[in-house]
């Protein structure tokens, strides 16, 4: 009798320990490279680049065991340039990612913060923009679909459900946090994927609304503390983007098609000033729209060697004119062990029908020619920890 009491006592105390296991992690990754450009305001160029591929970052995530299948989940994401260590995303502290959270393996997980929506969560995947094999300079123009995360959603509540048979769903809100103006810079963005042994497809919607128009509309936003805070790609006063795509793996082989729109109304600019009521573009109905075809593929030569390439073409509308953009991109990595990579990779943009938009051949991560054309070759390495 007393060994009986003497065990389940004993296993009690154990329980309570499993259910009390927490961990906290810390990880990273460093990109660095050379980056030349052939035409970069109507110059060439031969510089030092952070995050030609993945942007560099470190960062702290942590789990905490409630029992039942239930954890406490946080991850603070911090991203820098490894050329001058500044902070990047407009010098957050944490701002890739910053959000707290549940998380349940029989129903999914609820997080709060500044989060990435369901288009780079759902959809990013299948694309080689924003992923390991291609990143930040196989960018869609101007990263127009946001698919490289050049924003984040601030103020987010996400859901992301469970994994039932390979399908997975998820939504996502950013609040205002105006007391006068609850729907102005605001966000929403659903999204699903689905996977079927080598069949992966996916699907995502995200729409942005701000009644911020006119000069000064991208301070304004800056200084909202709002969904999008400064550093989204377009201003304007409404952005839907949506989009759907394919992979399809056959042994070292992965082949894939992404379609993606973006369209907007009130259209003030795009990053950089490309688009703007003070540089003689001309929007009269402050309307842009830009649907994007991306046929990519990767292939693993050797467990170390891997080569990826992308074709993009981008038809845009900017009212009256229609400008198009020819994009071919390639890369090619070596591991020298399983946390450090070598690359080369090579970019080249030819801009049609550009009018009087007053636009150029842009490259991601680079800049814009001054020219219906772009050439751009980076090599570089990649650390993680």
């Amino acid at each position: 009798m007393k060994k009986t009491l003497m065990v389940a006592a004993l296993s009690g105390v154990f329980a309570t320990a499993a259910h009390a296991q927490s961990s906290v992690t810390l990880y990273g990754l460093i990109d660095a490279g050379l980056t030349y450009t052939n035409n970069q305001g109507g110059e060439h160029n031969f510089k030092m680049t952070s995050g030609s591929v993945n942007g560099s970052r470190w960062g702290l995530r942590g789990a905490e065991d409630l029992g039942g299948g239930l954890k406490a989940i946080f991850t603070l994401e911090n991203g820098f340039s490894i050329a001058n260590g500044t902070l990047g995303q407009g010098g957050r502290e944490f701002g890739r990612q910053a959000f707290v959270g549940l998380s349940s393996t029989q129903y999914g997980a609820v997080t709060l913060g500044r989060q990435y929506d369901s288009v780079v969560d759902y959809l990013g995947p299948l694309a080689l923009t924003g992923t390991q094999y291609g990143g930040t300079q196989f960018a869609h123009p101007f990263d127009n679909d946001n698919l490289d995360n050049s924003f984040r959603i601030n103020n987010s509540i996400k859901y992301q459900s469970a994994n039932y048979a390979g399908f997975k769903f998820g939504a996502q809100y950013g609040f205002s946090n105006q007391a006068d103006g609850f729907s102005n810079n605001r966000a929403y963005s659903v999204g699903a994927s689905y996977n079927y042994g080598p069949l992966n497809i996916a699907a995502a919607y995200l729409q942005l609304n701000n009644n911020v128009t006119g000069a000064g509309a991208a301070a304004a936003l800056s200084n909202s503390g709002g969904a999008v805070a400064g550093d989204n790609t377009f201003v304007a006063g409404l952005q839907r983007t949506f989009g759907a795509g394919l992979n399809y793996a056959f042994g070292p082989a992965t082949v894939g098609f992404v379609f993606t729109q973006t369209k907007l109304e009130d259209a003030v600019g795009i990053s950089g000033g490309a688009i703007s009521a003070t540089n003689g573009v001309g929007l009269t109905n402050n309307y842009a729209r830009f649907n994007n075809y991306e046929l990519n593929g990767r292939y693993a030569l050797t467990p170390a060697l891997s080569l990826a390439g992308e074709y993009t073409y981008t038809d845009a509308r900017l009212d009256g004119a229609k400008p198009s953009f020819h994009q071919f991109a390639l890369q090619t990595a070596y591991s020298l062990s399983k946390r450090t990579d070598v690359y080369l990779q090579g970019e080249y943009v030819h801009a049609i029908d550009l009018g009087d938009t007053g636009l150029g051949a842009p490259i991601t991560g680079v800049g814009m020619s001054s020219t219906p054309n772009q050439v751009s070759a980076t090599v570089g390495i990649r650390h993680r920890f």
